[in-house]
């Protein structure tokens, strides 16, 4: 096989090889993989269902996106950020959000350019970093006063960055940028010429009654950033698989042809539902659902108290530190599954320093009743 440049650092995920192991026995806890079992709002299954029956929405066109669903997602934008975006020119429909980040990068970068991303990160970021032959830049989060933090000194030290490549909150550490933390951002993009690629996946999944703040709504920001997002966190539609780019009209131009060859176009029964959810008058769920995940959230920290877990700011999970246990990350996934019967992901491929010394602990796919009894998993997989 000839060597391929672009594959020399690429990782595996992780997620899918503790899944298997931890197969169908119903005693896992299931703590590896960002599902849910919340369920979606009823009027996307409805409107799904009724584009199924009716056969709306099976064909090829357009091949960016369905005009109701560009033009809802134009109006959850406005909403957000208080800005206009013209549904046809800077709205782009995707198969899910993962898929919008690799024609996003490809429009934003050259091979060998840096992008800067936090240390950890979602490994769907990172990795396409690497894939898309730009270079990666890593901004170690770190831990203060129980919670994850940006660390700003590091930031004010990029010099050069063709696009920072963020989530707030952010997989997997829940961390949640403050105003603060946006306005430096905002300032490394003004020195460096770099866009924002932001991911808003997780937006409003925030705890504690923290502020959610829009990028778009900080001074210099709005003209520098690309916005991908997706239904499938906050209206739990994950099985549809639809997302959306949304930025400046001059560089949308160039992402909408890299996202036509990239998928052709997300499928157009799953639009339909996905533009359901967005105009819900009641909102969709969304609420509710946050308000669910806080529990679970609060139940594995409530938990695992006196152990080296990092509270989430938001998000569906969380991180435990293997080195504080004196464990590597896989040694402790292995232990959790083996011993604790808990499926737990090693965070290897989601950054480097401080990625590689956690495990994922997802809290969305497990009711409080069932983490009840986390503790006691714990306590066995580390007394073994």
């Amino acid at each position: 096989m000839r060597p391929n440049s672009r594959f020399a650092q690429v990782q595996p995920i992780g997620l899918d090889e503790v899944a298997a192991a931890a197969g169908t026995d119903p005693d896992v806890l299931r703590l590896e993989n960002l599902d849910t079992d919340v369920p979606p709002p009823p009027l996307a299954v409805a409107a799904t269902t009724r584009a199924l029956a009716e056969g709306t929405g099976n064909s090829w066109l357009p091949l960016t996106g369905l005009p109701v669903l560009c033009e809802a997602v134009a109006a959850e934008l406005r909403r957000r950020t208080g800005l206009d975006y013209d549904p046809l020119s800077q709205v782009v429909i995707t198969s899910g959000g993962t898929s919008a980040v690799m024609p996003t990068l490809l429009a934003t970068t050259e091979p060998g350019d840096p992008v800067v991303l936090t240390d950890p990160t979602y490994a769907g970021l990172f990795q396409r970093v690497r894939l898309s032959g730009a270079r990666p830049h890593l901004l170690p989060l770190t831990v203060d006063s129980g919670r994850w933090r940006l660390d700003r000194d590091a930031l004010g030290q990029v010099r050069e960055a063709a696009a920072l490549l963020l989530m707030s909150p952010s997989m997997p550490s829940g961390v949640i940028f403050s105003l603060e933390d946006w306005q430096a951002i905002a300032e490394t993009c003004a020195r460096t010429g770099a866009y924002l690629i932001y991911d808003a996946a997780m937006e409003r999944i925030v705890f504690d009654g923290q502020p959610r703040i829009n990028p778009c709504q900080v001074d210099g920001l709005a003209e520098r950033t690309i916005t991908i997002g997706s239904v499938s966190k906050e209206y739990r539609m994950i099985g549809w698989r639809i997302g959306w780019i949304a930025g400046p009209a001059d560089i949308m131009a160039r992402i909408r042809v890299a996202a036509i060859y990239n998928t052709t176009v997300a499928g157009g029964y799953a639009q339909l539902g996905a533009a359901a959810a967005l105009a819900d008058p009641a909102g969709a769920g969304v609420d509710e659902a946050v308000a669910e995940y806080q529990a679970r959230h609060d139940t594995v920290i409530a938990q695992l108290s006196g152990l080296p877990v990092v509270r989430a700011g938001g998000g569906w999970s969380c991180l435990f530190d293997a080195t504080a246990v004196g464990l590597t990350a896989p040694e402790l996934s292995a232990r959790l599954l083996d011993k604790g019967r808990i499926a737990a992901t090693p965070m290897t491929a989601w950054g480097e320093t401080v990625a590689g010394r956690h495990v994922r602990l997802v809290f969305s796919a497990e009711p409080v009743k069932r983490l009840s009894d986390l503790r006691a998993r714990f306590d066995a997989a580390l007394e073994g």
